[in-house]
């Protein structure tokens, strides 16, 4: 493996960083996820332009152009010879002291790790997974505006204990007002009618990647995707349920807080947008 760090490729074993590096120190950076299949980085344009938003809510200057970042994301796939994985980008705000202060650090320093993935077993695709709502709700907008994709995870981190403890994989995370915002590290949709619909980003929901193409094969299927807000009660009542992500792709939930979903199994719709997302990723 070779990992790219401010400038230069360094085997694993060299890859280093300062103690002082505030990403570190503070959670104070930005990142993302991103999926290689046969050998072509998915949604290439779109996660660079995201990065590039999230670092500017943070202020966080990146110190090259997005069209240099591509270039320097292709060059990462290409020296690591990876035809199918994941690449975790990551820009930090750089090494500083251990003030708070972020003039304090000079330089953003610029992460690229290429590996391979650890998929989920195809069996949750066919018979779909059981997630449960948290106790934990998301940071407030007025807060924290949760469409920068920051280093700090906490939130979701202690959210992702939380599933575990209940033997899931995953759970809903909702927002202070009771609506539902996203999943630790996936987006929820459901089908209700033969409508899709999703929480809009304004109720604490990232502007995920994988969701939005999960919206555009929702249009071409006819299942007139809304952006809107959902309670418990939709996602109890819906026909159907899935979660998208980078890594989950899209995923059936037949189930949530042990209330059986729809048939209690993957439906047609869903199943279909599966077979699309796979037709699109070849």
């Amino acid at each position: 493996m070779k990992i790219y760090i401010d400038g230069q490729f360094y085997d694993e074993c060299d890859a280093k960083i300062s103690v002082f590096d505030h990403g570190l120190l503070y959670g104070d950076g930005v990142f993302e996820g991103i999926r290689i299949y046969n050998g072509k980085i998915f949604k290439l344009d779109e996660h660079v332009i995201r990065l590039y938003e999230s670092a500017k809510g943070l202020n966080l200057e990146i110190g090259m152009t997005q069209e240099e970042m591509r270039k320097l994301l292709i060059e990462a796939v290409e020296i690591n010879k990876k035809n199918d994985g994941y690449i975790r980008l990551i820009v930090t705000r750089g090494d500083g002291d251990l003030g708070l202060d972020p003039a304090n650090c000079k330089k953003s320093k610029v992460i690229i790790i290429v590996a391979d993935i650890k998929l989920y077993p195809e069996e949750y695709y066919l018979n779909g997974i059981s997630i449960v709502t948290s106790s934990y709700r998301r940071i407030p907008n007025e807060c924290f505006d949760l469409r920068i994709k920051s280093l700090n995870y906490l939130n979701n981190i202690l959210a992702k204990i939380e599933a575990r403890n209940n033997n899931c994989l995953e759970c809903v995370m909702m927002n202070t007002e009771g609506y539902v915002a996203e999943c630790t590290g996936d987006n929820i949709f459901i089908i209700k009618n033969g409508v899709m619909k999703t929480p809009a980003t304004y109720y604490g929901a990232l502007e995920g990647i994988t969701r939005e193409v999960a919206l555009e094969l929702g249009r071409k299927n006819g299942l007139n995707p809304q952006e809107t807000a959902l309670t418990r009660f939709d996602l109890y009542n819906a026909d159907e349920c899935f979660m998208t992500g980078t890594a989950a792709e899209i995923i059936p939930v037949i189930k949530i807080d042990n209330v059986v979903i729809g048939e209690g199994k993957p439906g047609l719709h869903t199943r279909k947008l599966i077979e699309d997302f796979k037709e699109l990723t070849k």
